[in-house]
């Protein structure tokens, strides 16, 4: 077993030592790349988290705005219509934590005080200065998403002069965002953001080289699922990507990951299962 390593998120305690955990990823919107308008009422929405808990999900995801490539921004007021009665809904049924998928601050804020305790930020906290401060007063856990540009530009010809160590520097600025806060390092989670301004080959050297990233001495999170990189290669369109998400889950986890981030829960777990094995955090006996 490898050493403990700890994110805190509120009450609860995460070690991510023992196994990958499992995000499943619920999009309560009309427009996100993969899923968008299957999970935008009440109901779905909440038969949908119900049912990835079942089928192994560690963590809850929700998001009420798209960010896929090229998506509008949407109004706070907006976004909280989508995402709060979701969460309060789930509270009372889920025994597996809620995310709030948002770069606003607001939106975090009511997300939090409605029962969600971690904040995935996909701006790394640079979108929203209050962000950081709002994880600190309800002591979330947050994940510190790594972006090159914003939604509607970011895969508008993205060019790095050198990758790891641009990603790397907006790592350190971020952590000293959030800790400046009062953020403290047990809550964080960084996450090198596949496909958001990231050139197909940048993708790929990602995965492979996940574990230049442990500098940090904090939990990888990786949110490969069904993503364009995946399609471009297969030529595939989102609903047949599995196999290549599959693929780039388990690679993630030999090279570092500690949290992947799905759609596909109960087929991810199950590749999950056999790549913790491989990486050798699950004791499989004689």
């Amino acid at each position: 077993m490898t050493t403990s390593l700890l994110w805190r998120c509120a009450n609860h305690l995460f070690d991510l030592a023992d196994r990958t955990l499992i995000m499943g990823i619920l999009n309560v919107t009309p427009d996100s790349f993969s899923d968008g308008g299957r999970y935008n009422n009440l109901d779905s929405a909440f038969n949908r988290a119900i049912q990835m808990q079942e089928q192994g999900a560690d963590i809850i995801d929700i998001g009420g705005e798209s960010t896929r490539p090229g998506a509008a921004q949407v109004s706070e007021r907006e976004e909280l219509e989508r995402v709060i009665p979701v969460i309060k809904k789930c509270r009372t049924h889920l025994h597996i934590p809620m995310s709030i998928d948002t770069y606003k601050a607001t939106v975090a804020e009511h997300a939090l005080a409605a029962g969600a305790v971690i904040v995935n930020d996909i701006s790394g906290c640079r979108f929203d200065a209050r962000m950081p401060h709002v994880v600190n007063q309800y002591q979330a856990g947050l994940v510190i998403m790594h972006i090159k540009g914003e939604p509607k530009n970011m895969q508008v010809n993205p060019f790095y002069k050198d990758l790891f160590d641009e990603l790397i520097k907006y790592f350190e600025k971020s952590i000293r965002i959030a800790r400046a806060a009062g953020v403290t390092e047990e809550q964080i989670v960084i996450d090198p953001g596949i496909g958001f301004g990231k050139r197909l080959k940048d993708n790929f050297q990602l995965l492979r080289e996940l574990r230049i990233f442990e500098k940090f001495g904090r939990p990888i999170l990786v949110g490969p699922s069904r993503k364009s990189f995946i399609g471009r290669l297969l030529d595939l369109p989102e609903e047949k990507r599995l196999e290549g998400s599959i693929a780039a889950v388990t690679a993630a986890i030999l090279n570092g990951a500690h949290i992947v981030r799905v759609h596909d829960v109960q087929e991810i777990k199950r590749a999950v299962t056999i790549a913790d094995a491989i990486a050798g955090k699950i004791n499989v006996g004689d």
